[in-house]
Formats: structure tokens, C-alpha cells, sequence
């Protein structure tokens, strides 16, 4: 009974606690509800209080927004208002302009009508003098007895007579100026001075044309060096040959540009080297030793670097000619064919040099004579230009030399100086005569230039022989280094129109039979001599 009691006892234990859990639990759910209850209130109060204030936010917004937009509107209205006074002003001022407008156009009409009245009236008015003017050179001619072509003919005939008759009277008065000493006086002097003036110092040159190397280098260079020397001529235009005795390469070529460029090739690819002695001069000293730089990678390369040196300085030296002349810079083509001029020469002597020393002293000329010096100084500067193409144009230097500078740009004073300073064109203005006698006095000075003595006598033998092969020739001189021949004729043997004839048949056979640079001036002279014996 007791086990019993005691089991009925833990049983009810155990209920009554379950029953004391299920109730607490209760107890907290409900509590649990009633938390969630007083969030929910408090949420949803926070979200009613941020929904008013945005809606207060927003109010505020939109009332700033529709103030401004009222204020953008005012403002657009006050525009539109300016706008309309300021279209309906130009409406105003456009009419006005059209009412004037017609008023002009109905003026020139009435003017245009006056002036078409007019026209009418003045062509019947020509028409009437024409008709009036007809009858009274109808009338003319029948009284005359000639028409009035025949009269003109008869005018014109008469005017080109006595147009010949004042150009003969001109010319046989120059001609006597010509003769006049004082005029001859005068012209030395002003050369006199330019020389005494003028100071520089000249050596002649003479571009070299053979490099002198000790005895087998030369066969050396020219049998291992083949592809060099082969790229060396195509590059520069030139031919390298070994002298006869074996002892130098010979550099030939028309062009002294490409000569040049031969000659600095050649140098670098042969290096020379003094020997030393005991450094007191005493005894023979060891002669030079001659290295060959045979290991060339790229022959091209090596001729088209000198090349491009060798065309920096010749812009270089044609720049320095205007610069030292004190002249404006010229065009770069004539700037490049003067710097070519350095590597030119005539009888030895420097064709830069002599083209700047002549300028200078048709300045000085140009000055002394009243004239602008500078136009002197330039044409003179330039008057060699066409040698530096002569080897590639055919034709005399001064002709081509112009021609270039009038493609450049220069003035036609300047190239009809060019040109007609060998007489090739006829001259235009004192400039040519001055860049003539620069030329001269700067090629014919002590010094300038230097011939074999063998050739020079060859060739003035060969002109006064020449000369003296003609029928009717009293005697022969070569003059002025060979540059002229002048030829004394017998005057009942050759007549005026035969002087001209046989000075034009010299000129021909000399250019047939004689080698000579530059040009070769040929003067037939003709004098009347009158002799009477008395007693």
C-alpha cells in the first residue's frame, strides 16, 4: 500500500510540474506577445513621425521650387516683353528703310531714263558728226589729189626715216664717246679705285685630281678595295684609275662635287702616318707609314655620310657669300649652286672666291658711280652660278646661270646682268657693264690664275695663225691672255659687210681647231686711212 500511495504520489508530482511549466510558458508568451505588441506600436509611431517630416520636407521643397519657377518665369516673361519692343523697333526701321528704298529705286529709274535720253541723243549727235567728218575727208582727198591710206603710208614712211636717220646720229655719237680719252680716263679711275679699295688674299687653287701613295699601295687598294672603289665612282659620278707608274689613284670627273666627295672617301679608307725621327731633326727621318681601312661594311653608307657632310657645308659657304656681302638671303637652290662653286675653278683659280671678290668690287664701282651698290654686289655674286650646272645643261654658263636666277626669283635687272655679262645678251642697265669689268678685273689680276706655259703659247699661236690664214689681213694679235684676237684688215682689200663675215668665220674655225676654256672674243678692224704726200 505504501509502494502504491508512494507511486499515486511521484505521479502527481510529476503532473503538477508539468502543469507549473505549461503555465509559465504561457506566461511568457503572453508576455512576449505583449513586447512584440509595444514594438510594433513604437514602429509604427517612429514611421508615422519620419512620414510627417518628410512630407513637411518635401512641402518645403516644392514651395522653393515653385518660388524659383516662378521667378525663372517672371524673368522669361520680362525678356519675352524686351524682345517684343526690340522685334517691333526693327519692324519700324525695316519699313522705314523700304519706303526709302522705293524712293531711291523710283529716282534711279528717272535718272536711268534721263541717261538712256541722253545716250540716244549723243549717238545721233556721233552719228551726225561721223557723217559731217566723212564728207569734209571726202572733200580733203578730192582736193588733194590722195587718199588717206596713202597719206599715213606716205606719214609713217617719213617718221621711220628720220627714226633711222636720229639712231645713226646716236650711235656715231657714242661710238665717238667711246673714243673720247677723257671718257677712257675716266673709267680707269673708277677701276683704280675698287682695286686700292678693295683687300683680300687669294691663293690660287687646283682641285686635286691624283693621290700620290707610296710605290704598291696604290695596285694594293685598287685590287682589294674593288667594291669600294666601284661604290665610290657610282655614288660620286667619277672614275678612279691608277696613274702609270703605279704610284697614286687618279680621280676624274666633270663635276668637282663629286670629285671632292671621291677625294674625302678615299682619304678616310687611306690613313697616313708620319714616322718619327730622334726628335732632333738630325739624320734621315723614316718616311710615313700608309694604313688601308679595307674592312668597310657598308661602302654606300660611307660615300652618302661624306656626301651629306660635303652638302651641309656647301649650303654653309653659300650662305656665308651673302652674309660676308652684306645682301639678303637668297633662294636655297642659288644658295646650294654658289657653296658648289668653291669645288670650280678657271685657270686655278677658286670660283667662290673670285664670284665674292668680284662683288666686292662692283660695289665699290656701283658706289663710286652713283649707283646702288648692293644690286652690284648681287648680280656680281651670282653671275657664275651656271657653272656649277654647265656639266649637266648644255649651253653657255651665263645664259644657264640666268635662267636659274629668273626660275628663283631674282629681279630682272640682276639676271639680265648675268646673262649679258659675256656679251651673250644685250645689256639693260650700267649693272651689266659693271658686273663685266668686275669679272675681268678680278680673273685678270696678278696672280689669279695660272696657265701651263707650253698650252697658253700653243693656243695664242694657234689664234694669230688662224687669223692670218684670211685673204686680206695686215696683221694679228691674241690679247688679254688669249681671252681676244684682234685683227687688222687692209681696207681696199676687205669692204664693212666682209669685216663682219670673216670675224664670224675666225670665231667658227677657232671653235673647230682650239681647245680653250671659257670664251675666245674675235675683232675685225677696218680704217679708212687717208695719205697725201706734199712737196
Amino acid at each position: 500500500m505504501l509502494g502504491i500511495a508512494a507511486g499515486i504520489g511521484a505521479g502527481l508530482g510529476i503532473v503538477l510540474g508539468l502543469l507549473y511549466a505549461a503555465r509559465v510558458r504561457h506566461r511568457a508568451r503572453q508576455a512576449a506577445l505583449a513586447q512584440a505588441a509595444d514594438l510594433r506600436a513604437q514602429a509604427r509611431a517612429a514611421a508615422d513621425a519620419e512620414r510627417r517630416q518628410a512630407e513637411i520636407t518635401v512641402r518645403e521643397e516644392a514651395l522653393t521650387m515653385r518660388a524659383e519657377a516662378e521667378a525663372e518665369l517672371a524673368e522669361l516673361r520680362d525678356q519675352i516683353e524686351r524682345r517684343e519692343e526690340h522685334v517691333a523697333r526693327h519692324e519700324e526701321a525695316l519699313a522705314e528703310q523700304e519706303r526709302r528704298a522705293g524712293e531711291v529705286a523710283e529716282a534711279l529709274a528717272t535718272r536711268q531714263r534721263a541717261v538712256d535720253e541722253r545716250q540716244l541723243q549723243t549717238k545721233e549727235a556721233h552719228a551726225a558728226v561721223r557723217r559731217v567728218a566723212d564728207e569734209m575727208l571726202a572733200a580733203l582727198e578730192r582736193a588733194a589729189g590722195e587718199t588717206r591710206s596713202q597719206v599715213q603710208k606716205d606719214l609713217v614712211h617719213g617718221w621711220i626715216e628720220e627714226a633711222r636717220a636720229e639712231a645713226a646720229a646716236r650711235l656715231r655719237a657714242l661710238d665717238q664717246n667711246a673714243a673720247d680719252p677723257d671718257y677712257a680716263r675716266q673709267a680707269k679711275r673708277v677701276m683704280g679705285i675698287a682695286i686700292q679699295r678693295y683687300q683680300g688674299h687669294y691663293l690660287t687653287e687646283r682641285l686635286l685630281s691624283t693621290i700620290v701613295l707610296p710605290l704598291g699601295v696604290a695596285p694594293r687598294l685598287a685590287e682589294q678595295g674593288a667594291p669600294i672603289i666601284k661604290e665610290i665612282e657610282e655614288q660620286s659620278g667619277t672614275k678612279l684609275t691608277l696613274t702609270e707608274a703605279q704610284d697614286g689613284i687618279r680621280i676624274e670627273g666633270a663635276d668637282g662635287v663629286g670629285r671632292e666627295i671621291a677625294r674625302r672617301v678615299l682619304h678616310r679608307i687611306i690613313r697616313t702616318s708620319e714616322g718619327r725621327g730622334d726628335g732632333r731633326g738630325r739624320g734621315p727621318q723614316p718616311p710615313p707609314t700608309v694604313t688601308l681601312n679595307l674592312d668597310v661594311r657598308d661602302p654606300k653608307k660611307l660615300v652618302q655620310t661624306v656626301a651629306q657632310n660635303l652638302d651641309r657645308e656647301i649650303v654653309d659657304l653659300g650662305k656665308k657669300a651673302f652674309v660676308e656681302l652684306e645682301l639678303p638671303k637668297g633662294h636655297p637652290d642659288l644658295v646650294k649652286l654658289l657653296g658648289r662653286l668653291n669645288y670650280r675653278t678657271s685657270y686655278t683659280q677658286n670660283q667662290w672666291k673670285h664670284s665674292v671678290e668680284a662683288a666686292f668690287l662692283a660695289g665699290m664701282m656701283a658706289s663710286e658711280l652713283g649707283l646702288e651698290p648692293r644690286v652690284a654686289r648681287r648680280a656680281t655674286l651670282l653671275h657664275d652660278v651656271g657653272k656649277a650646272l654647265s656639266h649637266e645643261l648644255e649651253g653657255s654658263h651665263a645664259l644657264i646661270g640666268a635662267d636659274y636666277a629668273r626660275r628663283c626669283g631674282e629681279e630682272a635687272v640682276v639676271v639680265n646682268a648675268i646673262a649679258a655679262h659675256h656679251g651673250e645678251a644685250p645689256p639693260t642697265s650700267p649693272y651689266a657693264f659693271l658686273v663685266a669689268a668686275a669679272d675681268a678685273l678680278s680673273g685678270g689680276r696678278p696672280g689669279a690664275r695660272r696657265e701651263m706655259v707650253e698650252t697658253y703659247v700653243q693656243r695664242i699661236v694657234a689664234l694669230e695663225r688662224i687669223a692670218q690664214s684670211f685673204p686680206g689681213v695686215e696683221r694679228a694679235m691674241a690679247v688679254q691672255a688669249g681671252r681676244e684676237v684682234r685683227i687688222q684688215v687692209r681696207e681696199a682689200e676687205v669692204s664693212d659687210a666682209r669685216a663682219a663675215e670673216m670675224a664670224s668665220a675666225i670665231a667658227q674655225r677657232i671653235s673647230a681647231e682650239v681647245v680653250f676654256p671659257g670664251q675666245i672674243k674675235v675683232t675685225v678692224i677696218r680704217e679708212l686711212r687717208a695719205v697725201e704726200v706734199c712737196g
